[in-house]
């Protein structure tokens, strides 16, 4: 998922205007706090979720915030509940920031992907909508509608938004490697491959894109790389239930039936549904 992280500025020339005069000593503590808060809430430790909650906190309750500020704070403390997997009150003050300021882009497209997250997938691609129609050269937008779109199986509509987003930040991996996921499940293994090598090049310890290209060969029959390929997915996420049952097809297909069955064993304790994805993904 791609959120928008909004930075907080503008304020620097209204700290002057507040922290001038005779009492400019004694309101120096209040102003380095202010700038620390800022810097909290700008995410300057974005490992620790609950710090940058705490400094957005502070800048939304001092009453000092100017409404441009509250806007990217607001955004900037959804992103870290989201980080957080506090969804409703993530979208709680996305919604605050979008009534501050409608027109900005970044709060629709990351209350898009909280939305996503909840499942909510209708109204995700609502946001993910007005977020390009904002912007329509938000990146970041199109590759979490085309996830969404992905999500509900509209694979089509999903590899226009990923064709989109490459067009626009043709740097990012994880474009080429949703697209990858697309082409394999729709059956475009050539095309699959090429956006897999690409997304690899670009990043590659991502255990997505290597379960991706799994996919891919195994749809090719091409058991030997797709194991390779599973299992360099593994390495990186020991737990992912696709590279598991996929590497157990795999498996079977040259025989090895111990192995196969232990791996389609293990898949099925980590997703219940696995069978039923990957019969949708066209493979049995």
């Amino acid at each position: 998922m791609y959120y928008g992280r909004g930075v907080v500025r503008g304020i620097a020339s209204a700290l002057v205007l507040l922290f001038l005069g005779a009492g400019a000593e004694a309101q120096r503590p209040t102003q380095k706090a202010w700038f620390r808060n800022i810097e909290l809430c700008n995410g300057v430790d974005r490992t620790v979720p609950d710090i940058q909650i705490g400094g957005c906190t502070a800048l939304i309750e001092s009453g000092k915030g100017t409404p441009p500020t509250l806007v990217i704070a607001y955004n900037n403390r959804g992103n870290a509940y989201s980080a957080k997997g506090e969804y409703d009150r993530a979208v709680q003050d996305y919604d605050q920031s979008i009534k501050l300021n409608p027109n900005y882009a970044q709060a629709f497209n990351n209350r898009g992907v909280a939305y996503q997250k909840k499942a909510e997938y209708d109204r995700a691609i609502e946001d993910f909508d007005a977020s390009i129609k904002l912007n329509p050269k938000y990146a970041n937008a199109f590759a979490n509608r085309a996830q969404t779109y992905l999500n509900k199986g509209e694979y089509e509509r999903a590899a226009r938004d990923y064709d989109e987003a490459i067009r626009l930040k043709p740097a990012l991996g994880a474009v080429w490697s949703g697209r990858c996921w697309t082409r394999a499940i729709t059956g475009e293994l050539q095309a699959a491959l090429a956006d897999c090598d690409e997304a690899i090049r670009l990043e590659p310890n991502v255990a997505a894109t290597f379960d991706s290209r799994g996919l891919t060969y195994l749809k090719m029959g091409q058991w030997d790389p797709a194991i390779d390929d599973y299992n360099e997915a593994l390495q990186f996420n020991p737990k992912l239930a696709s590279s598991l049952y996929g590497r157990g097809l795999a498996k079977l297909k040259k025989g090895d039936t111990t192995g196969g069955n232990d791996d389609i064993a293990a898949a099925k304790a980590i997703d219940a549904n696995i069978v039923g994805d990957f019969t949708r993904y066209g493979v049995q």
